[in-house]
């Protein structure tokens, strides 16, 4: 996935993951911190969140795998090439 398309679809998990936030008052962050050090192990039991929860913690991890792919391509790269080299829309 080329740098543009990383950021393109990053913008777009960031907007799905506000609206998780919006409903339930937490960043996602704060949310996937919990949920990882188990602190919402009985999340499951929670009909009505448990699809969203779950939602959330897939939208979250994919964010951070783009993010991740995104630093990776612009290690040693200069910032000023990667702007030159843009997609025609």
């Amino acid at each position: 996935m080329q740098i543009h398309e990383l950021v393109i679809e990053m913008k777009l998990l960031e907007r799905r993951l506000t609206l998780y936030e919006e409903k339930y008052g937490v960043l996602s962050e704060n949310f996937y911190a919990a949920l990882t050090s188990g602190e919402l192990a009985d999340y499951d039991a929670y009909d009505e969140s448990r699809a969203d929860f779950s939602r959330w913690k897939g939208i979250y991890e994919t964010l951070r795998r783009r993010k991740h792919d995104y630093r990776k391509q612009l290690e040693g790269r200069d910032l000023a090439e990667v702007l030159r080299v843009q997609p025609a829309y």
